[in-house]
């Protein structure tokens, strides 16, 4: 089903086609009318110019007919001036809006399961898009108990430490395993009453697995007039992520739809760690993700 900016696209695409049709079709005719009267008006204008001779009274009429030639002339070149100017502005419509209905079209691109096998490798980060060396994806694994104690210790075990020990676990895990956060509570005053409203409060706090690739897709003002719920959309369809979570199921790219990343003048834009690309459509937003290169 098209979107609404591919059916606006496709409709401006088809008018402007059937203008510069009409435009080409009466320029022709028009031609083709004046190439086959050119004969008959002349010989007319001779016929005329040799009865005058004989008769005065035909010297009116030459006048007369000169003057149909003329004016019929001087629109002809009138009508040839609006057909031409109508076949310059449909025919650069015509471009554009054809080039923008190719940018919104969903281009045949990998599937996720040959993006998965070819363009990465699951022992190592893609070059450019390194997570931190101290973080850790634990998966479905267990977590080492010795880092958080070595946090209770560095934070203390007061109700106080709650925030900085989520941080320090944010940042190691990108995430806040459930396992950790029961070692928290058992070493600490903390609650889980407290963890869960503190984890659920600040929007920086994941309960859940992010994956190897955060790609953060700006919904400011700028970018959500240039259609960023789109391109959203188009990533979580292409993505395979299911409704209600935002990573896809091989935990290679989570969909965050971010404010103002201030880059307004590139809008749509999204970014993947650091790397930021903008001026997006849905089909571009998916290849960027497609080149991203594994690392040698």
């Amino acid at each position: 089903m098209k979107s609404d900016a591919q059916q606006v696209a496709f409709r401006i695409t088809v008018a402007a086609a059937v203008v510069v049709v009409l435009c080409t079709v009466c320029l022709i005719a028009d031609y083709t009318v004046a190439v086959v009267q050119a004969p008959g008006d002349k010989d007319r204008i001779e016929e005329l110019e040799a009865g005058v001779k004989s008769e005065s009274g035909v010297a009116q009429e030459l006048h007369d007919e000169r003057e149909r030639q003329t004016d019929a002339r001087l629109a002809r070149e009138k009508r040839s001036r609006i057909f031409a100017w109508g076949l310059l502005v449909s025919g650069g419509l015509f471009v554009a809006a054809g080039k923008r209905l190719t940018s919104l079209r969903p281009q045949p691109l990998p599937s996720l399961d040959r993006l998965v096998s070819v363009r990465f490798d699951t022992t190592t980060p893609p070059v450019g898009m390194r997570p931190s060396t101290s973080s850790v994806d634990p998966g479905d694994g267990e977590i080492d108990p010795t880092f958080v104690l070595r946090l209770v210790e560095r934070h203390g075990r007061g109700r106080e430490a709650a925030i900085p020990i989520l941080q320090a676990i944010q940042t190691h895990y990108r995430y806040l395993p459930d396992e950790a956060l029961r070692q928290v509570c058992e070493l600490t005053e903390i609650t889980p009453a407290q963890i869960a409203g503190t984890s659920s409060f600040y929007a920086q706090f994941r309960r859940s697995p992010v994956g190897r690739h955060v790609v953060r897709v700006c919904h400011g003002t700028a970018c959500h007039v240039a259609a960023a719920e789109q391109i959203t959309r188009e990533l979580r369809r292409h993505l395979e992520i299911p409704d209600g979570e935002d990573t896809d199921p091989r935990r290679l790219f989570t969909i965050d739809a971010v404010a103002c990343v201030g880059c307004c003048s590139l809008a749509p834009v999204m970014m993947i760690e650091q790397e930021t690309a903008g001026r997006l459509t849905p089909a571009t937003a998916r290849q960027v993700l497609d080149a991203l290169e594994p690392q040698s």
